[in-house]
């Protein structure tokens, strides 16, 4: 018996944890069941291949609102072309509408709803005995499976200290090789306490945590094998703070000087404990995702989202001073009674608390969330394929998304990049405010025509200064330094870019470290003109920037 569990991941760099998870928990059908992994990128040609001459017995995808247009189509094919063999699904895409999925998808035998390790485990346990036993009588007692003839109750949550930590396997002395040059992603946590309208985490209340004792060896294992980075999957890190505040303590206390862990978590009830912990770590040891959605009270209470803003926004303002990690701030354009104006007003707001990364994301209406039974009451129209983004609501247009959409894009490039932090810095004193700037930018990209062929990224500095030059041309020289700055501080290359306009100090420059002179920028002693030297073998974990020194004197010229 071959079972195959195929994750089809958004990028190369990213694992299916549910896929790994499944086959941990497989017990004594654990040898028959392979893992194949993919990525949406690939054609779907060599997928199909791929899965096509492992001749398994049973297919089972992990879908997502990433995947789920090619896995449906191809699970089409693979109905045809192996006709022996079983498919199922499962994961938040299919979980939440398994009836209308099986209709519309006659290759599919059956759909595992919710969290799939105990139902995964009785499933093979059927087709491992269907010698013994009838497999379609069998197929009734797996708990959470849904056919066409039947939809079987769900079963017991699996306590999290039962799931095996797959990331250590028998054999094997570090990572295993299919990890290699990954994130790795770790679950201390399921379930979250929070009922956000848009979220499917809010459907299950019961957050459920694996022993402490068991998470402190796990991180064990990845901090001593130095991983690079590790993503807790956790949805409100924070919702437990003793907990949270256990984990960070152990983590700065255990520091390798290499790996990074990711959090995802609620600014607001952060505690001062924590903040103290926080502020004490290495830099670039963690880095925060930090879900604001929105400053508007209204559209807050109204996803049933509680927060408090103002000590939301004393605590990002105290995380930032820490100058030690790497802030990720989540907005959600298209949310009830949120208009353009009050969208405007939450994105000068958020982008104000000074994060690393502000994500303009658009509302996606998820099956089996609060928003999609609201999606009338709230006029809300959104793609009819995944990812169901809002393409208008009661309160906004569609040709307000199509201006948030381009707004969005500049944010990306010029501000989330960390390419220009000096010059866009001080690009937004000459606008009222940062949303007007970056739509500024975004109309001059219009008339140029580079949302169509867009810069390359060497380019975008050009762009910039052209950009520049339009709005504030009095002040171009001293933007040519700004850019020169942000692109010393953040490339080292064997040519100097065309705006940067100082002598050639070409007995300065080595593959380590570039000397660079500054006609605009006051010195030590005050005047203006400096030279400075950009150290590449010393770059800041956080922006990764070159380390940068001042110098008086440049002897050899």
């Amino acid at each position: 018996m071959i079972i195959d569990l195929i994750g089809i991941n958004a990028k190369y760099i990213h694992s299916n944890p549910a896929v790994y998870s499944l086959r941990a928990c497989a017990g004594e059908y654990k040898e028959s069941v392979r893992i194949r992994e993919f990525t949406i990128n690939q054609r779907m040609e060599e997928i199909r291949q791929e899965i096509y001459l492992g001749r398994p017995d049973v297919l089972a995808f992990s879908c997502y609102i990433w995947n789920i247009s090619l896995i449906k189509e191809l699970i089409a094919d693979l109905g045809k072309i192996l006709p022996a063999t079983d498919i199922y699904l499962g994961g938040p895409e299919v979980s939440y509408c398994a009836e209308a999925v099986l209709s519309k998808n006659p290759a599919v035998k059956g759909i595992l709803i919710g969290e799939g390790e105990v139902s995964f485990a009785k499933l093979l346990s059927c087709y491992a005995n269907r010698e013994n036993e009838d497999l379609e009588q069998a197929l009734r007692s797996v708990p959470g499976l849904a056919t066409r003839d039947f939809v079987n109750e769900a079963g017991a949550l699996p306590d999290l200290a039962s799931i095996p930590f797959w990331y250590k396997q028998e054999g094997c002395a570090g990572v295993p090789a299919e990890f290699e040059n990954r994130i790795l992603y770790y679950e201390s946590s399921r379930g979250c306490p929070f009922s956000c309208s848009y979220c499917l985490s809010s459907i299950d209340k019961r957050v459920r945590f694996r022993p402490m004792e068991m998470v402190k060896e796990e991180l064990d294992f990845f901090l001593s094998n130095k991983v690079k980075q590790v993503k807790f999957i956790d949805r409100t890190f924070n919702a437990n703070p003793t907990r949270a505040l256990e984990i960070w303590s152990y983590l700065k206390e255990h520091d390798n000087g290499v790996t990074n862990f990711h959090f995802e978590i609620a600014a607001d009830i952060i505690t001062e404990e924590e903040l103290n912990c926080l502020a004490d770590m290495r830099s670039g040891q963690v880095q925060l995702e930090i879900g604001v959605q929105t400053t508007n009270p209204e559209t807050l209470c109204e996803i049933r989202r509680t927060t408090d803003m103002e000590k939301l926004c004393k605590n990002v303002a105290k995380l930032r001073e820490f100058n030690n990690m790497h802030l990720h701030l989540d907005l959600i354009a298209g949310l009830p009674y949120e208009d353009m104006a009050s969208f405007i007003r939450s994105f000068n707001e958020v982008y104000a608390m000074g994060g690393n990364d502000l994500q303009l994301g658009f509302l996606k209406v998820l099956h089996g969330s609060y928003m999609e039974e609201m999606r009338d009451v709230y006029g809300i129209i959104c793609e009819e394929k995944e990812p169901y983004e809002v393409l208008s609501t009661n309160w906004i247009s569609y040709e307000d998304v199509i201006r948030l959409k381009k707004v969005e894009e500049m944010l990306s490039l010029y501000a989330n990049s960390g390419q220009f932090a000096n010059t866009v810095a001080a690009l937004e004193k000459y606008f009222s405010t940062p949303f007007e700037m970056f739509e500024a930018l975004a109309c001059f990209y219009e008339k140029k025509g580079y949302f169509v062929q867009t810069p390359a990224r060497s380019r975008r500095y050009e762009v910039l200064l052209e950009f520049v030059d339009e709005v504030v041309p009095e002040q171009k020289q001293h933007f040519e330094d700004l850019l020169t700055l942000d692109y010393y501080l953040r490339e080292n290359p064997k040519s100097r870019p065309s705006f940067a306009k100082g002598p050639l100090l070409l007995q300065k420059r080595s593959a380590l470290t570039h000397t660079e002179y500054f006609a605009t920028f006051p010195n030590q002693k005050g005047t203006l003109g400096q030279y400075l030297i950009f150290d590449y073998t010393k770059r800041n974990p956080v922006t990764g920037n070159a380390l940068v020194t001042e110098t008086d004197e440049i002897n050899g010229f």
